[in-house]
């Protein structure tokens, strides 16, 4: 099989294990030489799908494995990208499917950009970033796995956009101007109880750098972040499993908070 068919035999796989909620072999492990530009390919063969066959929309982007606690969590060691889509977007309080939609979910804590204006890499700075956005929001990402127990190298977490499964913003907007984002504190609960606790420089030293790297990584591959766009930064705490009847809430000191139900 060539490298072309792979791409869409593995970008099919994907599509068909998100809709049937069953999980796939490693794809590094059937096929040792794919690189991350092939990962990348199968992306977006399996976001195409989604759009053009179940009728979604590409609503912004999120940025994934920034912060040192996820990279060792999931022996990754670089930032990826992925897609996200209007199907994937809850509103503070919601109620998330995880036992009817996702598969093996963990939930992190982050901050939203929503930005006002595009941009186009390479060559973004982060003053360039702060000028374009509109508001900043504390976020939840549930990120989910289509590969077997989470067991995966940088290529598998690509090819599966970036282990997207579904986002929810707080209802704070907040003016990204004058923020100290390298010291936003956040704090986690589960159930009531203390989970976690980071800061913002947890995610590549700041959130903001976070999206530079996001806006000059997707020139390279023709993409823009698009006016209207909501960018999810990473995560500045580890990745918690949750499940059917877990809630949790998040709380960035000077920002807002936000809660998520899980069904």
């Amino acid at each position: 099989m060539d490298r072309e068919a792979k791409i869409r035999a593995f970008g099919d796989e994907l599509y068909e294990a998100l809709r049937s909620r069953n999980t796939i072999p490693q794809l590094t492990a059937r096929w040792p030489e794919i690189t991350i530009d092939d990962a990348y390919h199968i992306s977006t063969h399996l976001v195409r799908r989604r759009v053009e066959e179940d009728g979604e929309k590409i609503i912004g982007k999120k940025i994934g494995v920034t912060s040192k606690a996820v990279q060792e969590m999931l022996n990754v060691h670089q930032p990826d990208f992925g897609f996200l889509t209007d199907a994937m977007f809850y509103e503070n309080g919601a109620s998330l499917p995880a036992s009817t939609e996702l598969i093996q979910p963990r939930v992190e804590g982050e901050i939203a950009f929503v930005l006002k204006k595009s941009l186009r890499g390479p060559g973004v700075t982060d003053e360039e970033v702060i000028e374009a956005t509109e508001y900043i929001a504390p976020c939840f990402e549930i990120v989910d796995s289509r590969v077997h127990d989470w067991k995966v190298k940088i290529q598998d977490t690509v090819a599966d956009n970036a282990s997207c499964g579904l986002f929810l913003l707080g209802d704070a907007k907040v003016d990204p101007r004058g923020v100290d984002f390298p010291n936003l504190h956040m704090r986690v609960t589960k159930n009531g109880q203390p989970l976690s606790e980071g800061y913002g420089r947890a995610a590549l030293g700041s959130p903001v750098h976070c999206v530079t790297w996001l806006a000059n990584t997707l020139g390279e591959f023709g993409i823009t972040l698009d006016a209207g766009d909501i960018v999810l930064s990473g995560s500045l705490v580890p990745l918690e499993p949750v499940k059917a009847g877990d809630e949790c809430s998040l709380t960035i000191e000077g920002i807002g908070s936000a809660t998520v139900k899980f069904i």
